[in-house]
């Protein structure tokens, strides 16, 4: 549930972002709307971990556990940052549909993969 939500800020602040409306309040600037939703999403979901999905584990120091959570989620945001740069600028592809796919379905999911690696074993651990 914590995932879905977070994945919601990100991929609906996205599409706001760029696709609503005509061109978008970012529709130039897809890299930027990118960053910006997917750092909303990020905090959403780290306060739904830091409070239902990892609630039971000890709590560490605050501003370390959310400085570790931003810079995991930064590599994430490169990641998909990086899928969405490939479509967009070099293979010219800037449609709804295109940004859709290689930001939020193969950036996120690489993204997700990494970010499910790493917060566990790193920012939420078992002995805090």
């Amino acid at each position: 549930m914590v995932g879905a939500l977070g994945l919601a800020v990100d991929i609906g602040g996205f599409n706001a972002l760029v696709h609503l409306g005509e061109g978008g309040l970012l529709g130039d600037q897809p890299l930027l709307a990118k960053t910006v939703s997917l750092v909303l999403g990020t905090t959403v979901a780290y306060v739904g971990n830091r409070v239902w999905t990892y609630g039971d584990r000890p709590r560490g120091n605050l501003a370390r556990e959310y400085t570790l959570y931003m810079v995991l989620s930064a590599v994430a945001l490169a990641i998909a940052l990086g899928c969405l740069a490939v479509s967009r600028y070099v293979m010219g592809l800037a449609s709804p549909v295109a940004d859709n796919i290689s930001a939020n379905g193969v950036g996120l999911a690489l993204g997700g993969l990494f970010r499910f690696l790493t917060y566990r074993r790193y920012v939420f651990r078992q002995d805090a």
